[in-house]
């Protein structure tokens, strides 16, 4: 895709989120995050899209990440690039996640947040955390179930080197209410924990489904093929 046709996708992206977020009544479209999710596309394509403003980039797989932050590093068009790590975690992969990335939006078990935490460089600020919830019990999703949130919570909150923002999903294909019970979730974490005074991201909706995850809430849609075209 050449730059062109990628600037142009992104325009539209961006105001179908500023639509979406008028549909819902919200007057600040500001306050959703458009997430690029830049996976397997090259450093290049997010070079131009963080020149015509896009902040935060999502991406799946650490080694490709990594690459890209190493290109990037020193192109004045990204010094405000903000990394988003949103792909499974192993335990291998703590330490790299925690010294190159802003947010991580996949923690699902305490292992890793622990590790998360040990590892973080004391000279970056707290590493931003989303909780994944397996909202819809799927097998092949990964993510915590809603009722071993509390515990999670409970102790995530108390590391110093990690700053506890908030739940993302990956709702099932034939979601049909995912949104809303993520929406009741989270607002309920929210009444029952005021000491979280950074608690306000709900990740949820992609290039399909981001209109009806606005409308429930969400404060950051990840969107990937509708800006940077299909996968290599």
């Amino acid at each position: 895709m050449d730059t062109e046709h990628l600037i142009t996708n992104w325009n539209t992206v961006s105001q179908q989120v500023a639509q979406a977020c008028t549909q819902a009544g919200h007057a600040d479209a500001e306050k959703v995050t458009l997430l690029a999710v830049s996976k397997t596309k090259p450093a290049a394509m997010v070079a131009a899209l963080a020149k015509q403003g896009q902040r935060d980039f999502g991406e799946n797989y650490l080694q490709e990440a990594i690459e890209k932050i190493a290109l990037l590093k020193d192109d004045e068009d990204c010094a405000e690039i903000v990394w988003h790590y949103i792909g499974s975690i192993q335990r291998n992969k703590t330490r790299d996640i925690a010294e190159y990335f802003d947010w991580v939006q996949t923690v699902e078990r305490d292992i890793i947040a622990k590790r998360l935490n040990e590892q973080r460089p004391l000279v970056m600020a707290p590493l931003n955390v989303l909780i994944q919830v397996n909202i819809d019990a799927e097998d092949s999703k990964s993510g915590c179930q809603p009722d071993e949130l509390s515990a999670l919570i409970g102790t995530i909150k108390n590391y110093e080197r990690l700053q506890l923002r908030g739940l993302m999903i990956i709702p099932a294909k034939e979601n049909t209410d995912a949104f809303m019970r993520t929406q009741q979730l989270f607002a309920s974490i929210k009444e029952q924990h005021p000491e979280l005074s950074a608690w306000d991201t709900l990740s949820m909706g992609m290039s399909d489904d981001m209109t009806d995850a606005i409308a429930h809430g969400s404060t950051m849609v990840r969107v990937g093929t509708a800006i940077f075209g299909a996968r290599d």
